[in-house]
């Protein structure tokens, strides 16, 4: 069985759609003042850390408590990146 793994900009709205809940906007809202921050669309680390169970339930996967993945929570993009990573490397073993 193939597993299609999701690309970054898949992640990305997923991410956003999760911040978007916990802030109670709408995700255009949160991802314009994301979009406003940058390319990266940084993020505040403690936000996104409250979204991480969520992300590692839908993804079936789980993001290591190293420095890496704390780096990878300081945007939407670099967290995206790390999320892939560990799809594919889930998808590997």
């Amino acid at each position: 069985m193939s597993t299609v793994t999701p690309d970054i900009d898949d992640i990305v709205s997923v991410v956003i759609e999760f911040l978007a809940e916990l802030q109670e906007k709408s995700a255009a809202e949160v991802r314009a003042e994301l979009e406003d921050g940058g390319a990266e669309l940084p993020v505040d680390s403690l936000l996104i850390v409250e979204i991480l169970t969520r992300v590692e339930e839908r993804y079936s996967i789980a993001i290591p408590a190293d420095r890496q993945s704390a780096e990878a929570t300081r945007s939407v993009q670099a967290f995206a990146r790390a999320v892939r990573e560990a799809v594919i490397e889930r998808q590997q073993s």
